[in-house]
């Protein structure tokens, strides 16, 4: 799933922004932007998941919670389009809601209009509608450990918020650091786990007390862990 931390991205010639998206308390509706840059029109489908987190996993499950319109797109050349995101309930969550806002740009047939059938780009968006308490943080507590040979981090966040983690770096109690990710990381959802194996060679030496750095919702944050071989 791609999720830039900016303000507008692009998928080839298709220009979309938002990137991120919250929904504010007793806000029903919101849209994104699709501009085409390009000098052919471009088909695709816009479908909403809910986003969850199970067994460190990210899960997606179609929802009619929020119904995106239109769900089938065309763009013509140098033209753009607005996809309204309308929530179907009134009703304030007393928790943070996340879904996942998937547009796909799928061919045209030669004998009418996009199939849906060959995917070409896909761009996901996160959405977060906001509880009535809207002052919510995350609360991470990470773990570094080695697992099936594989260095694995394991982020917790038990605070009521999810956390957007980039800027990503590890330090050994040597002082050697271990850049993670320059950029964004990945999110943990508020109350839940993420685990992600380490982009670092398995015989890195990551043992012992580590040293943790990262942007935290765009905001410098650090924290230091014990790793642990299981």
């Amino acid at each position: 799933m791609l999720a830039l931390p900016a303000l507008q991205a692009w998928a080839a010639n298709l220009q979309i922004s938002p990137v991120m998206i919250n929904l504010r308390p007793g806000q029903g509706a919101t849209g994104i932007n699709l501009q085409n840059l390009g000098e052919a029109p471009v088909y695709g489908q816009v479908r909403v998941y809910l986003w969850e987190q199970k067994d460190g996993d990210d899960v997606l499950t179609p929802t009619q919670d929020v119904v995106a319109s239109p769900p089938i797109i065309q763009i013509g050349a140098k033209s753009s389009q607005i996809i309204r995101l309308v929530r179907r309930s009134e009703q304030l969550p007393g928790a943070e809601l996340c879904y996942r806002i998937l547009i796909d740009e799928i061919p045209k047939d030669e004998n009418g209009p996009a199939t849906g059938v060959d995917i070409r780009l896909r761009y996901s968006v996160p959405m977060f509608v906001l509880p009535a308490d809207d002052r919510g943080v995350p609360a991470l507590v990470w773990a570094v450990g080695k697992k099936d040979g594989h260095w694995m981090l394991r982020v917790r966040n038990s605070g009521n918020q999810r956390a957007q983690i980039g800027a990503l770096e590890l330090s050994n109690a040597a002082g050697k650091q271990f850049v993670i990710a320059s950029g964004l990381f990945g999110y943990v959802l508020a109350g839940r786990v993420r685990e992600w194996r380490l982009p670092t060679p398995d015989e890195s030496d990551l043992n012992g007390v580590l040293a943790v750095k990262a942007n935290i919702n765009s905001r410098p944050a650090s924290a230091s862990t014990v790793a642990k071989v299981e």
